[in-house]
C-alpha cells in the first residue's frame, strides 16, 4: 500500500512538471520553419543532434506526438533486458491521455512481479538451498552465511545484477542496495527492538557492523572515482570470503571456550552470562528440531490402515498448494491472499522441484518429479536472458527448445519406469540442484522485468533511478525480511532477527555489486563505469554510513541493550533520511 500511495503522489507531481514542460513545447510550436515545417520536428531533429549519449530520459521534454518516434530511434530506449519494452508500450501502443491508466497497470504488474520474486525465493529457492546444504553436511554457521544468505537475498542480488547490466540503470542497483541497507538497519532493526527489547550479542554485532561499514566505504570509493577494475572487483568479492572465514573461526573459538568452561567449571550460573555476551547463534539449535516437529505433526494425521495413493492422486495432491489443516486455522486476510497467490503457486509447482530432507519421503512425488524433468529445462531455455535462447536454431533448422523438450521426455520416461511412488531414488537430491537452477533463472528473469519496469516509471514520472531504487525496489525486496524478522522477534528470538538484519545485507551488497560489475566486465571487456546521479547518491551513501556509525557508538554505550528508545530513534532516522532524499529529488535541496 505504501508503494501505491507513494507512486500516486509522484504521479501528481510529475503531471505538474509535464504540464509546465508541455507549455514550453506548445509555445515553441507556435512558429513555423522557413520551409513551412512545424518547429516541433525541428526540435526533435535538434534533440537527436545534441544528444550524443542518446539518453532516453529526455523523451518527456518532447511533445506527445514526437515521443514515439524518439523511442523507436534512440538506442537507449531499446531496453534489451526483459520480455516487454515498457517504453514502447507507454509511448507508442497507448495514447498519451491514458498515461495515468498506464502507470496504474504498471503498479499492478510490479506488485505481481514482487509476489513472484517472493514466492520463488521462499517456497522453492530457499528450501532447495537448505536441502543442498544438508546433503553437503554443512554446519549452521557456514550454511547461514552462504547458502541461506543467498536464498534470503536472491531478489536483491539478481535485481542488482540486472540493473548493473546497463550503465544507465546502475543507479537502480545503488539505490536499491543502499536503500535496502538503510531500511533493514533502521526500520526492521528498530521494529525488532520495539517488539522485543533484548540484549544483543556484543562481539557478533560489532563484527557485522564493522564488515558492513567496510563494504559501504569500499562502495563509496567506487562511486566517487566513477570506475572499478577487475582486480578491485575480485577484492570486493573476496571481502565476503573474509567475512565467512571470520564467522567460522569465531564460532570455532566460541565452541572451544564453551567446552573448556563446561569441562573445568561445573557451576551453571556462569554459563548464561557467557552466552549473553558472545553467541549470536543461541537460538539456532531451536531450529534444528524443526524436522522432528514436522515429522511428529505429520504422524498425527497419518492413516492407521495402510493406504497407497494412485499416480493421478499423487499428481493432483502435489499440485495443491493449500493445506486444509492450515486453512482452517488462518484468518480471512491470509485466505484472501492465498487465493490470489494459488494460480501462481500452481504454475511454479509445475516447473520447480522441491526436496525436503525433513520429511520422511524427502518430498518425493514420482509423477510430478518426472514432469519436472520436462518442464524445468524448458522453462530455463525459454526464460534465460529474457528468452534469447528460445529463438536459437541448431544449424539453422532445429530449434533448441524442441531438442530440450525431447531430452526431457526421454529422461522423464526413464525415471518413471525405474522408480516407484513410495521410495525416492538415490539420485533424488539432484532434484534439489535442478530446483535451485530453475528458481534462480526465474528470479533473475523477474528481476530483469522489475528493473525494466522501474526504468520506464522513472522516465515517465521524471524520477531518477536512484530514488526508485531506494524506495520501490528496496521496499519490495525488503518487506518480506521485515515481516519475517518481526515475527521471529515476537516468537522470542530477537537475536536471530537482529543477526539476520546485518548478516544478510552484507551478502547482498558485496555480491550484488561485485557480481553485477563482474558480469558487465565480461560482456564489455572493459572496466565498469559508474554514473552517480548527483547529490542524491551521496546523501544515500552518507546516510547509510551515518546510521552504521551511530549504531556502532550508541549500542555499546547502552551496554548492548536494544530498547524501545533505540527503536524509536532508528525509525525517526529513516523518516528524516527519506524526507531529505525526496526533497533532493524534487530540487528543494541542491548544491549551491
Amino acid at each position: 500500500m505504501s508503494s501505491a500511495v507513494f507512486l500516486s503522489l509522484l504521479l501528481v507531481l510529475s503531471c505538474q512538471q509535464q504540464a509546465t514542460s508541455g507549455s514550453h513545447v506548445r509555445s515553441n510550436q507556435s512558429g513555423m520553419g522557413l520551409a513551412g515545417q512545424p518547429s516541433s520536428h525541428h526540435t526533435l531533429a535538434m534533440m537527436f543532434q545534441n544528444s550524443n549519449d542518446d539518453e532516453c530520459d529526455v523523451v518527456m521534454n518532447l511533445s506527445a506526438v514526437d515521443r514515439c518516434a524518439f523511442v523507436k530511434r534512440t538506442p537507449d530506449c531499446k531496453m534489451e533486458d526483459g520480455f516487454i519494452n515498457y517504453l514502447y508500450v507507454a509511448f507508442c501502443l497507448l495514447p498519451p491521455n491514458l498515461t495515468p491508466l498506464t502507470i496504474t497497470f504498471c503498479i499492478i504488474w510490479l506488485l505481481f512481479l514482487f509476489v513472484l520474486l517472493g514466492l520463488t525465493a521462499s517456497k522453492f529457492f530457499c528450501p532447495n538451498l537448505s536441502a543442498i546444504s544438508t546433503s553437503l553436511h554443512l554446519t549452521h554457521n557456514v550454511a547461514g552465511v552462504t547458502f541461506l544468505a543467498l536464498g534470503n537475498g536472491a531478489p536483491d542480488i539478481f535485481s542488482a545484477m540486472a540493473a548493473f547490466s546497463h550503465p544507465h540503470t546502475a543507479g537502480l542497483a545503488v539505490g536499491a542496495l543502499f536503500g535496502a541497507g538503510i531500511f533493514v538497519t533502521t526500520v526492521v532493526a528498530g521494529s525488532v527492538a520495539l517488539v522485543k527489547p533484548f540484549a544483543v550479542a556484543s562481539r557478533p554485532f560489532l563484527r557485522d557492523v564493522i564488515f558492513y561499514m567496510a563494504a559501504v566505504f569500499w562502495t563509496f570509493l567506487m562511486l566517487y572515482r566513477g570506475t572499478t577494475t577487475l582486480g578491485e572487483t575480485l577484492g570486493y568479492l573476496s571481502l565476503y570470503v573474509v567475512y565467512v572465514l571470520t564467522v567460522i573461526i569465531s564460532a570455532c573459538i566460541y565452541n572451544r571456550q564453551k567446552h573448556s568452561m563446561n569441562a573445568s567449571v561445573r557451576n551453571v550460573a556462569h554459563i548464561p552470562e557467557f552466552h549473553s555476551s558472545d553467541s549470536s547463534d543461541d537460538d539456532i539449535p531451536c531450529l534444528t528440531a524443526g524436522g522432528t516437529i514436522q515429522q511428529e505433526y505429520e504422524s498425527e494425521y497419518r492413516p492407521l490402515l495402510p493406504y497407497s495413493e494412485s499416480t493421478s492422486q499423487i499428481l493432483l495432491s502435489s499440485l495443491n498448494p493449500v493445506d486444509n489443516r492450515k486453512w482452517r486455522r488462518k484468518s480471512w486476510r491470509w485466505r484472501v491472499l492465498k487465493v490470489l497467490k494459488t494460480p501462481l503457486e500452481v504454475l511454479l509447482l509445475l516447473c520447480i522441484p522441491v526436496v525436503d530432507p525433513d520429511k520422511e519421503d524427502k518430498n518425493w512425488r514420482r509423477p510430478l518429479n518426472c514432469l519436472h524433468l520436462i518442464t524445468a529445462p524448458l522453462v530455463c531455455v525459454l526464460t534465460f536472458q529474457s528468452g534469447i535462447y528460445g529463438h536459437h536454431m541448431i544449424q539453422g533448422e532445429f530449434p533448441i527448445w524442441l531438442l530440450t523438450l525431447l531430452l526431457g521426455l526421454f529422461l522423464s520416461a526413464i525415471v518413471f519406469c525405474t522408480t516407484t511412488n513410495d521410495c525416492p531414488p538415490k539420485y533424488h537430491p539432484l532434484f534439489a540442484l535442478l530446483g535451485f537452477v530453475v528458481s534462480a533463472v526465474l528470479i533473475s528473469t523477474a528481476a530483469s522485468e522489475v528493473v525494466s519496469l522501474l526504468h520506464m516509471l522513472g522516465v515517465v514520472l521524471s524520477l531518477s533511478n536512484t530514488v526508485l531504487g531506494l524506495t520501490l525496489l528496496a521496499w519490495g525486496n525488503s518487506i518480506g525480511d521485515c515481516f519475517s524478522d518481526i515475527t521471529i522477534a515476537r516468537q522470542g528470538y530477537p537475536r536471530m532477527a537482529i543477526s539476520a538484519c546485518f548478516g544478510g545485507i552484507i551478502f547482498n551488497m558485496l555480491f550484488g555489486v561485485g557480481l553485477g560489475c563482474l558480469m558487465q566486465m565480461v560482456q564489455t571487456h572493459s572496466d565498469v563505469q559508474f554514473e552517480p546521479e548527483g547529490l542524491l547518491t551521496w546523501i544515500l551513501a552518507g546516510s547509510l554510513g551515518l546510521s552504521l556509525v551511530l549504531s556502532f557508538i550508541i549500542v555499546p554505550l547502552c551496554q548492548f541493550h536494544l530498547g524501545r528508545t533505540y527503536g524509536i530513534f532508528l525509525l525517526v532516522f529513516y523518516a528524516i533520511f527519506l524526507l531529505i532524499a525526496l526533497l533532493t529529488e524534487f530540487g528543494e535541496i541542491r548544491i549551491v
